[in-house]
């Protein structure tokens, strides 16, 4: 659960500090505008953007149940942030995986990448994809 964060908390304290040095030579609305910019950063690279991540085995029996697709993906990625905000709300209606918090789901990742953990990795009637086109994924 940790892991997931050190990135968000890393830019926080990193602004933190970045804001402080501009306070201290007397540029108060440039330290505050840059802490702005670093908050939102974090934000956007925290868990709390994705969608509650379950597990990989929890993700595969409602899958075969509903038919959606799953997503293999990990905090602080470029290419999975891309992915769910290209997604939009459609992104809700997907079972999403955090291979940070699962191992099951990080060895799925490996297995259908040759070994390496390649995320975003979504999964379609048992069939992996990397890093697909968001607008294919969005046409699911």
């Amino acid at each position: 659960m940790m892991r997931a964060w050190i990135l968000p908390i890393l830019l926080v304290l990193c602004g933190s500090f970045v804001a402080t040095g501009l306070i201290s030579k007397g540029n108060p609305g440039s330290a505050a505008a840059l802490l702005l910019v670093f908050v939102l950063l974090a934000g956007v690279n925290s868990p709390l953007v994705f969608p509650r991540s379950i597990s990989a085995p929890e993700a595969q029996r409602r899958s075969a149940i509903d038919g959606r697709p799953i997503v293999f993906w990990r905090p602080g990625c470029a290419y999975c942030l891309r992915l769910r905000v290209r997604l939009g709300r459609r992104a809700r209606q997907l079972h999403w995986v955090d291979i940070w918090r699962d191992p099951a789901g990080a060895a799925a990742v490996r297995a259908a990448n040759d070994g390496n953990e390649t995320v975003p990795t979504v999964v379609v009637a048992g069939r992996p994809h990397t890093n697909p086109d968001p607008e294919w994924v969005r046409g699911l």
